[in-house]
């Protein structure tokens, strides 16, 4: 057999079990008459509108919660080299937790973190 042969035998065998997968639920789902459609909630009406859930002040600490996030995702490898790499690896880390530390003290004297 061809190697183009099998290529389009799994193309044939993958876009049937699609279409059979979108009939399927085609054919169990429930119909829009009987249902009434809403965007979120589990169908529950909403209360206010979808963009304006959230006050602004939650945004810059977002921010701030993302840079310490990203923070662990560089401290995890860092832990399982730091053995090996001596104390030129504590000096870097010292340096980029000390590049963090100064955009947090930035953030409190912008008040990203007052709440009224």
């Amino acid at each position: 057999m061809s190697p183009c042969l099998s290529v389009f035998i799994v193309l044939g065998v993958c876009l049937a079990a699609i279409g059979a997968l979108y009939l399927l639920g085609r054919a169990v789902s429930v119909s829009r008459d009987t249902v009434e459609v809403l965007p979120f909630q589990s169908g529950w009406r909403p209360r206010e509108h979808a963009l304006s859930r959230f006050h602004a002040r939650w945004y810059p600490l977002t921010l701030v919660f993302l840079a310490f996030d990203v923070e662990m995702l560089f401290m995890f490898p860092w832990a399982l080299v730091v053995a090996e790499k001596g104390p030129a690896a504590i000096i870097e880390m010292f340096v980029f937790l000390g590049v963090l530390v100064a955009g947090v003290v930035w953030a409190w004297r912008e008040g990203a973190f007052r709440w009224v």
